[in-house]
Order: structure tokens, then C-alpha cells, then sequence
């Protein structure tokens, strides 16, 4: 057989990562149709089927499995070796990768993303958001965004500067017809918007004043699986909602939303970009570290 190409190597383990044709084109930037005629043609190369397909699921046959074993250590130092020459333009160009919780994308697209896209127009950026903690290195990222509580240990940090902070809020109607609660335990009378963790998991309400903690699971009409949903839901006046302060403020400054238990909901560790510890960066890495800890110093 001719030798395999370096995409036909890429599609296969972004499949098996993946777990979908469809998940594994998007990631890669082309089309289901043609990453299956790659995967068709590096098979037929082989003379070995390397995955079970199904119209429901895609799994490694056994073939599939060694080869992936073997090939992915090979082309993680590829990559490598790919990183460490690009580091030596002067001009970043290229795609760099970035996966972050969907409230930290929005908190960074406009600061950081797109500035650094003004600055460097050869650049492309790929942002991937996922409620639940991924492996960047594992998944093909350069960078992850997460607060810093959740940063991976093995992992290198660099602050973005500003604490995060929660807010409690509800519709100015709710709050007229059900009153406010003015403890944290007083939540367990009310209509509560609830979240499911990516993990399924029930997300419960964090409280904390002067040493004291609170972890409520609190009661309501509605659970919902994105965190972003919650505020739509309060201003409908479905109940109270526990959100992230950024995503409340508009509404709250326009009284479209009234923020209760503030002196309960004190600031915690901000936003983190977070990478793996190797020496080779991308220029276009290092030069978006370098404007995250300038935006970082502007408004620390």
C-alpha cells in the first residue's frame, strides 16, 4: 500500500476519541461524506476494517484498536516536532484550538479571541465549549479556560485576572407574588430553577458568609442541563435562578431581574487559560498567552 497521509492518520483518531463520523468532522473541518472516504481509502490501503459501523454507532474493531494504540504516541511527537517549527516564525498563523465551559467563552471572545484574531489575521481560532471537564491533550486542544479551582494539577495556569462571583435572582413579578428569601434555607419554600451537572448529577447551590458554608439541593418546577438557560427561565418568572453574576448583570442594572442573598454569594477564584507543560509552544500559543496576561494586567 502507499503510505498513509497524515490526514488520513488525524481522521481515525479523531474518530475514535470522538465516538462519531459526524463529531469527528466537525472537529477536523470537513465533511462526514469525506471523512469516511478517508477512513474508506486508508482501510482499504491496510486491507483491514478499523471500525465497526453501524447506522446507530461507530466502535474500534480489534484491528482498529492496535492501530490506534500504536500510531497515537507517534503522532502526538509529530505534532510535537510540528509545534516546535512553527515556533520559530515571527509571524503566528495557523489554528489554535480552545475548550472552555460556554460562560468562558462568552467572558473571552470579545477580550481576548477576537482582539487576538485583529492582531494576527493569518491566525484561525477553534473554540469548543463543554459543560464537562475534558483532556485537552487527549482531545487535540492547545488551551483550556475553566475557573481556576478546576484546573488540572499537571497543568500550567495563567490567571485572567478577575474573581468570578454567583448571583441569586428572579423576576421582579415572582418576588411580588412569593416574597424574597432572606436566608439561604429560605430557598426551600421556593420555586427553584434547577441545574443537571454534565456528569447527571443535581448542581447544588453554594452559599458562604462570614465562614459559614451552605450546599442546598433545592426544590423546583424545572431542571435544566445548560447553566445558560436559567436566566432565560427567571425572566419568564419560572422561579429563582442561580446563575453566574456576568450573565445576570445586564438584566439585573434594568430591573428586568432582583438579585437576593448577595451579602451570601461571595467572589471565588476567576477564569484560568490552563496548557500542558511542553517546551515547544506555537508562536501562535505563545503569542495568546501573552495577550492573555496583558489583558490580565489591565484589569487586575
Amino acid at each position: 500500500m502507499e503510505q498513509a497521509s497524515l490526514r488520513e492518520l488525524e481522521a481515525v483518531i479523531a474518530i475514535a476519541r470522538r465516538g462519531t463520523f459526524r463529531a469527528a468532522a466537525i472537529e477536523l473541518g470537513m465533511s462526514t461524506t469525506a471523512l469516511s472516504h478517508t477512513v474508506s481509502k486508508l482501510e482499504a490501503g491496510l486491507g483491514v476494517r478499523l471500525f465497526n459501523r453501524t447506522t446507530r454507532s461507530v466502535s474500534l474493531t480489534e484491528a482498529g484498536r492496535l492501530f490506534v494504540q500504536q500510531i497515537s504516541p507517534a503522532l502526538q511527537d509529530l505534532h510535537t516536532a510540528l509545534d516546535c517549527v512553527r515556533a520559530q516564525r515571527g509571524t503566528p498563523s495557523g489554528t489554535i484550538r480552545i475548550n472552555a465551559a460556554p460562560f468562558a467563552a462568552r467572558a473571552i471572545l470579545s477580550p481576548l479571541v477576537l482582539e487576538f484574531l485583529r492582531r494576527y489575521p493569518e491566525m484561525h481560532a477553534d473554540i469548543v465549549t463543554e459543560g464537562k471537564m475534558v483532556d485537552i491533550v487527549r482531545d487535540g486542544f492547545d488551551l483550556g479556560v475553566r475557573v481556576a479551582g478546576l484546573v488540572p494539577s499537571d497543568m500550567i495556569a495563567v490567571s485572567l485576572g478577575q474573581p468570578q462571583r454567583h448571583a441569586v435572582v428572579g423576576s421582579p413579578a415572582y418576588f411580588e407574588k412569593h416574597g424574597r428569601p432572606m436566608v439561604p434555607p429560605d430557598l426551600l419554600n421556593h420555586r427553584c430553577i434547577r441545574v443537571r451537572l454534565p456528569d447527571g448529577a443535581l448542581f447544588r447551590w453554594w452559599f458562604e458568609k462570614e465562614g459559614e458554608q451552605l450546599h442546598l439541593d433545592v426544590p423546583g418546577p424545572i431542571t435544566l442541563d445548560e447553566a445558560s438557560l436559567v436566566r432565560a427561565a427567571a425572566l419568564e418568572g419560572t422561579g429563582v435562578g442561580y446563575t453566574m453574576e456576568q450573565e445576570a448583570l445586564a438584566d439585573i442594572e434594568a430591573g428586568r431581574l432582583v438579585r437576593v442573598l448577595e451579602d451570601w454569594t461571595p467572589p471565588y477564584p476567576g477564569l484560568c487559560l490552563y496548557y500542558p507543560g511542553r517546551r515547544n509552544l506555537s508562536a501562535g500559543v505563545r503569542a495568546f498567552l501573552d495577550l492573555a496576561r496583558e489583558y490580565a494586567r489591565r484589569i487586575g
